[in-house]
């Protein structure tokens, strides 16, 4: 008979982001640091969520947002190019950016 550890299988190792959840809107126009991400179907509808991994000054929090533009821009960097430190904004037509 096999043993569990020669069947291959492995556990999720999905990123675990650290930090209390904290709205995009509490945090526009501050420079924040993102220090890292992970992009995952939406629970909530058809698209795709944002996780971000954030320091807000000396404090770790995490933002889901389902922002295309956000995802769209995230899904550019590569590992090398995080951490990185930036602004979001709220632009005229609702949505959000980073500076």
């Amino acid at each position: 008979m096999k043993r569990f550890s020669e069947l291959g299988i492995k556990a999720d190792e999905s990123k675990k982001l650290i930090g209390d959840k904290i709205k995009v809107d509490k945090i526009l126009n501050k420079e924040i640091a993102v220090l890292d991400y992970k992009v995952e179907d939406s629970k909530h509808n058809a698209g795709k969520c944002l996780y971000l991994q954030i320091l807000v000054g000396d404090t770790k929090r995490v933002i889901f947002t389902g922002s295309k533009k956000l995802i769209e821009l995230m899904l550019k960097t590569n590992s090398e190019q995080i951490p990185f430190t930036t602004t979001i904004v709220k632009e005229d037509d609702d949505s959000y950016n980073f500076t």
